[in-house]
């Protein structure tokens, strides 16, 4: 028994000193590019030993082999494995695995390994976006989705844009795609700073979209915000950007000494009117934000401010944006609570874009202000600026945007609270409730001694003020859950289904007040307590509309499934009601379906790593564009006696009990390859737009007076083409050069047409009231420009001689024969363009990257109207500037609308060129990393146009004449024309700086 315990003593102490021989103890600190690394695994290869790192990215290991490997991992990185040897101090720097990082991609209701994708969806990075000063969201992907068009033509700041997605997708509806928002649905661009956005997401055709229903009949935008993670040290990250921008491309007009030569009247001075409202318009953002996290929640928080002045003097906005995620789980991991709030404030000087019109028509020879007029003029009366009495359609540029205002405000708040719940590895149960509530006012105020909009001189009123306020309020709750199991060893499949509820509430009023006392200061808060004789016809006009419970509910799923991890099927199925329909026909289903198969997993084909055939059909539907259109309206006279007292109605719109609603039918085909340097994507698409809804004139005779009905009455059929391409031109240790190029086309026909044949886009005053430019045919492709050619030949008269095109001899340039097909009438151009393009460089060499970007339209055509109004040489017109473009010819001298006016507007732009650079930054310096950039903006194109901006009108807002305002619904049906109120270009240059600590 002694000698089994001295032996046992023995072994024991040997042991103990093998282990002190040959283990130890191992730190380090795990880092990436950008700093330390919390939540690291750390493990001895082939035990359970192991460890994560801390908040400050340090692990400790105890009992490592000296022979041990040890194995560092962490999601997103390249795992790494680095033999001990003996040290007892080892650093670790992972690096990116941007393969893995781009494999998930979400795609509404959760995600998908991008390799399993049946549909037509592309996802930018925050790497990808557009860089500058960027004053709205959409900006960051314009030129970079292909199909996707975005356009803010001129660039007002305080302008949204137009955005596109594969083509005109309904009439009277809403033609942009549904923006969600960290899976919120119906948000805006608006409401969320560029700086917070991490990825978006667009889903292109149908059978992507068809899980959203009715709002994704125009494609979905998914956005995702920046938000913390778990166990990352606290920290912050400053981006700063200042910017100055200003006018470029100029409409070409006459100077002094031009326009006295060709018989201006003169009016003694010398102004440069475009000078006189235009200006070096400087902007500055900041955007602070602080991150951190535990173990089990994380944290985001940033704040926002954003100064931007328009090149229009007394034009721009000032912002506020705060942006709030929070991240917890609780039950051991089981419920994860997400938590989601922002706050927009933005004030608004919205200007007069008619500065800019008048500013191009103005006689040069007037003086700004009437005390320098050369003869008696009572300047007082028009608060002391100069104004050329008597005609039509001529308002002193300066004083418009001097004298008048045109402001407004919008608070935003809205929230999120997304509970997910896992029951287990497999099923998962999702829970997401939103708010948001919208207010606007807006208010523009017309002095007494103002010129423009009936003011000095109005028979009627003097001065004016009009105030509008509205309130929305979007409430939504969704619950769906998700199940995934592996059913073979080859066969795996996914599940996902739920409910949705959406309901709007909004709430607008009118008010317009007139005859002021002359005199008065310019004051919001008591105007009404001054305007006089407020029961007087003409002095008071208001107007109010109220919408409530506008609800949407939906039941929704979607089956996935993997065989052989390389043939994927997708099909979903939305069954959804809307209250804007009669109670027969509230609800509508939506399926889709779609199947890809990676054939290079069968083919082996070298340096090929995926060959991705798809094919996909969906439907989504498209909600009627307004509350009630299937009841009916009376407009309300009333009588003497006063409101009530005998009030007749009228009936003007007849009740359509069997409204429907309007479906998008899709069929798309892609092909996506990926080899060791080249990538490319090409989808082809078929769609079909039935039954959209529009409002038809019926006749009154028949229908008890009524005069219109709001049907299922039209067609439209897009066919386009997408192509992505990318290649890795240069990769090398220190350079690094990629290009890409995305390129798009498409063509919309109007299939079925329930108006009739018809023309519309009216060209309005002076002279051009009768002038419609814009063919509406049954057959033919939408937005064709249509009207007489110009042979190029002028008469003694200086009357452009127009061809006689269907060359019988006899020359019918009357519009209603032409439009009966026997006058001479012709298509003259396009307002949608044949095709657009996005041309990315990126290239790194070093601590310094350059990003330079292209974009380019082609086939397109605009009407000039500011030649069209202001370039003939007419005797009558010696008081306005003329327009002295390269096109302008002494010897027309008439009025005339023709081929003449209609220019190809193609174009190739340098839209972005970045040049940035990486500060080295110690280990352990304060500072975690700063870059700081240069960016310029629409530094050049090349154009054969010879207005402002050559980019394509999409929609059309009217004629304005004599200081009348653009119409509040754009038609969609008349693209292509130029009109005289479109914003300026403008070139802009930007200094950047982002720094983390």
């Amino acid at each position: 028994m002694t000698q089994n315990l001295l032996r046992k003593i023995v072994c024991s102490f040997f042991f103990v000193l093998g282990g002190l021989i040959y283990s130890q103890t191992v730190t380090g600190t795990v880092s990436d590019a950008t700093g330390t690394l919390p939540g690291v695994n750390v493990i001895v290869k082939g035990t359970s030993n192991g460890a994560q790192t801390g908040l400050d990215g340090m692990y400790t290991l105890n009992d490592v082999a000296s022979d041990a490997v040890i194995v560092f991992s962490y999601l997103g990185y390249l795992t790494q494995e680095i033999p001990v040897n003996g040290q007892s101090t080892i650093n670790v720097t992972l690096e990116e695995d941007v393969a893995q990082l781009e494999t998930v991609v979400v795609v509404g209701y959760g995600n998908q390994v991008r390799k399993e994708i049946t549909t037509a969806v592309t996802s930018v990075s925050e790497e990808e976006f557009n860089r500058g000063t960027i004053n709205n969201a959409s900006q960051l992907l314009q030129g970079k989705v292909a199909g996707l068009s975005i356009y803010n033509k001129g660039g007002n700041p305080n302008d949204s844009g137009v955005i596109r997605l594969r083509g005109l997708s309904t009439v009277g509806g809403n033609t942009e795609p549904l923006v969600v928002i960290d899976g919120v649905l119906g948000q805006s661009l608006s409401n969320v700073d560029p700086s917070d956005i991490k990825n978006i997401t667009v889903l292109k055709d149908g059978s992507a979209a068809a899980i959203y229903g009715s709002r994704a009949s125009s494609g979905v935008i998914l956005v995702t915000t920046k938000s913390g993670r778990s166990n990352q040290p606290f920290s912050v990250e400053y981006n700063g950007q200042y910017g100055v921008s200003g006018a470029v491309n100029q409409i070409e007009i006459m100077n002094r000494n031009e326009f006295l030569a060709v018989g201006g009247t003169d009016l003694g001075s010398d102004t440069n009117w475009i000078d006189e409202v235009t200006r070096n318009a400087f902007s500055q953002v900041h955007n602070i934000s602080a991150s951190g996290g535990a173990e089990n929640s994380n944290y985001r928080v940033s704040f926002n401010y954003r100064d931007t002045d328009g090149i229009l003097v007394n034009s721009g906005f000032e912002q506020v944006n705060v942006r709030a995620n929070f991240t917890g789980r609780l039950f051991d991991d089981k419920l994860r609570i997400n938590f989601n709030s922002a706050f927009t404030q933005r004030d608004s000087e919205f200007g007069f874009n008619e500065a800019l019109r008048y500013a191009v028509v103005y006689n040069p020879t007037a003086p700004v202000f009437g005390a320098d007029a050369p003869f008696n003029f009572n300047s007082a009366q028009f608060g002391g600026y100069f104004q050329t009495l008597g005609l039509f359609d001529s308002f002193n540029p300066v004083s418009i945007a001097e004298l008048n205002r045109n402001e407004g405000n919008t608070t935003t708040i809205n929230y999120n609270v997304d509970f997910k719940y896992s029951f287990s590895d497999d099923l998962t149960a999702t829970l997401n409730i939103g708010n948001q509530v919208s207010k606007t006012n807006n208010n523009q105020y017309y002095p007494t001694t103002g010129f423009f909009r009936g003011g000095a001189l109005s028979p009627f009123r003097k001065g004016r003020v009009d105030f509008y306020t509205n309130e929305a309020r979007t409430q939504t709750l969704e619950l769906y859950g998700t199940y995934q199991k592996s059913l073979t060893d080859k066969l795996s499949m996914k599940f996902d289904g739920g409910y949705s509820f959406q309901e709007n509430d909004f709430n607008d009023y009118f008010l317009s007040l007139g005859d002021f006392p002359p005199g008065i200061n310019f004051d919001f808060s008591n105007i009404i307590e001054i305007s006089q004789d407020l029961n007087e016809a003409g002095r008071v006009n208001a107007a109010s509309s109220r919408n409530d419970n506008d609800r949407i509910i939906a039941f929704f799923g979607r089956a996935s499934f993997a065989f052989d991890d390389a043939i994927f099927l997708n099909a979903s199925l939305r069954h959804e009601g809307s209250s804007r329909f009669g109670s027969e026909n509230q609800w509508g289903t939506f399926p889709s379906v779609a199947v890809g198969a990676d054939l290079n997993k069968y083919l082996n084909l070298n340096n090929v790593s995926l060959l991705k055939a798809r094919v996909g059909y969906g439907v989504t539907g498209a909600i009627p564009p307004g509350v009630g259109l299937s009841q009916t309206t009376f407009n309300v006279t009333n009588g003497t006696g006063g409101f009530g007292s005998s009030s007749t109605g009228l009936g003007t719109r007849l009740a359509n009990p069997d409204l429907k609603w309007e479906e998008k039918q899709e069929l798309n085909f892609g092909i996506e390859l990926e080899m060791d340097r080249f990538s490319a994507t090409l989808d082809l698409y078929n769609r079909d737009i039935v039954d959209f809804i529009t409002a038809v004139s019926i006749d009154a005779a028949s229908n008890d007076g009524f005069t219109s009905q709001f049907q299922n009455a039209g067609e439209l059929n897009t066919k386009g083409v997408e192509l992505t391409l990318n290649y890795d031109v240069i990769r090398k240790e220190n350079v690094n050069y990629n290009m890409g190029l995305v390129l798009s086309t498409y063509q919309t026909t109007l299939e079925k047409n329930p108006g009739g044949d018809r023309t519309i886009a009216n060209l309005g005053a002076p002279g051009q009231n009768d002038t419609e430019v814009i063919l509406v045919r049954e057959g033919e492709e939408v937005g064709q420009i249509w009207g007489p050619v110009f042979t190029g030949e002028v008469d003694a008269n200086g009357t452009p001689i127009l061809a006689d095109v269907n060359g019988d001899g006899n020359l019918v340039t009357d519009q209603g024969s032409a439009l009966a097909e026997d006058g001479d009438f012709a298509v003259l151009g396009k307002g949608f363009p044949d095709f657009e393009l996005g041309w990315t460089h990126r290239v790194e060499f070093g601590n310094w990257d350059i990003n330079a970007f292209f974009r380019g339209a082609f086939g397109h055509s605009l009407v000039n109207t500011f030649r069209v109004f202001y370039e003939p040489r007419i005797g009558s017109q010696s008081s306005y500037n003329y327009v002295n473009t390269d096109l302008a010819r002494d010897d027309i001298r008439t009025a005339q609308f023709s081929s003449y006016y209609v220019e190809k507007a193609d174009f190739l732009r340098l839209d972005n060129l970045t040049v940035g650079y990486n500060f080295d930054i110690k280990e352990d310096s304060f500072i975690k990393s700063a870059r700081i950039s240069l960016t310029g903006q629409n530094l050049f194109t090349i154009t054969n146009y010879t207005g402002s901006d050559p980019e394509p009108a999409f929609q059309d807002q009217g004629a304005v004449d004599n200081g009348g305002t653009p119409a509040a619904n754009p038609d969609v049906l008349a693209p292509g024309i130029d009109r005289r109120y479109n914003y300026f270009a403008s070139r802009t240059f930007t200094l950047g700086l982002n720094v983390k600590f």
